[in-house]
């Protein structure tokens, strides 16, 4: 592993247990040329996945752009970040375990849709905004109204 600040490629690991997430290895690492210590996490990866855009556009997989848009979602909601990072792997786990390597992205914005619909339902309606491409105020009432329990009638 490279080191962060020198960039000398003989670093050493000191110690190795699992993070928090219990999904990833926590490595404390130490650089024997300048003498720096960092972290570094190791996960588990099944496959590597390809996002079709809707473009048609194909990239690869990157788990940080999912967790950035998840915590974008979050952002000053009250949701601990032990389930934050819950709810990012097991995301991950169900696309990586879906059996396909090309996953169209609206795939991957219902899977996000669903996972925070559970835990916050402000972040649900953030996340929808951005996902469902909200244009005005109208978008917003339209959707959050479809939220509300309908009325019982008697």
């Amino acid at each position: 592993m490279r080191c962060p600040f020198c960039g000398n490629i003989d670093t050493q690991v000191k110690d190795s247990r699992p993070a928090e997430d219990h999904v990833s290895i926590r490595r404390r690492r130490f650089c024997s040329a300048c003498g720096g210590r960092f972290t570094t996490y190791e996960r588990v990866q099944l496959r590597d996945l390809v996002v079709i855009k809707s473009s048609g556009r194909r990239e690869e997989f990157d788990r940080a752009k999912l967790e950035r848009s998840i915590r974008i979602a979050l952002q000053k909601r009250p949701v601990e970040h032990e389930r934050m990072d819950q709810m990012i792997s097991g995301i991950v786990r169900r696309l990586e375990s879906s059996g396909e390597t090309d996953i169209p992205s609206n795939q991957i914005g219902e899977i996000v849709m669903e996972s925070l619909a559970r835990i916050d339902t402000v972040a649900y309606v953030r996340f929808a905004s951005v996902y469902k491409n909200f244009q005005n105020p109208d978008d917003f009432d339209k959707f959050v109204s479809e939220l509300r329990p309908k009325p019982v009638e008697e």
